[in-house]
């Protein structure tokens, strides 16, 4: 193999803030901060939006998802002639 064309694979700790969900795994992620895990030593640190503590179909619990700006993008694209612009494809 190549040298130094390889990411680098280390231990790194995952934490999903949403949650208070920790998990330490190996990753090529990229991180500039650093934080102690339970084993005394100091990994980087990668925060996530969602992991399995946090995700409704792992925890079961429908979770509210705003989705401002989206149905207003719809209107706006097709500024209300949805319909008009369907049979016109056809």
């Amino acid at each position: 193999m190549k040298s130094d064309i390889h990411p680098d694979y280390r231990p790194v700790v995952f934490v999903d803030k949403q949650a208070d969900f920790k998990f330490l795994t190996r990753s090529t992620m990229p991180s500039k901060e650093t934080i102690q895990w339970e084993d005394g030593n100091e990994y980087p640190v990668v925060y996530v939006d969602v992991s399995s503590a946090s995700h409704p179909y792992f925890t079961g619990k429908q979770k509210f998802v705003d989705t401002m700006g989206r149905v207003e993008k719809f209107k706006q694209k097709f500024g209300g002639n949805y319909q008009s612009a369907q049979k016109k494809t056809k």
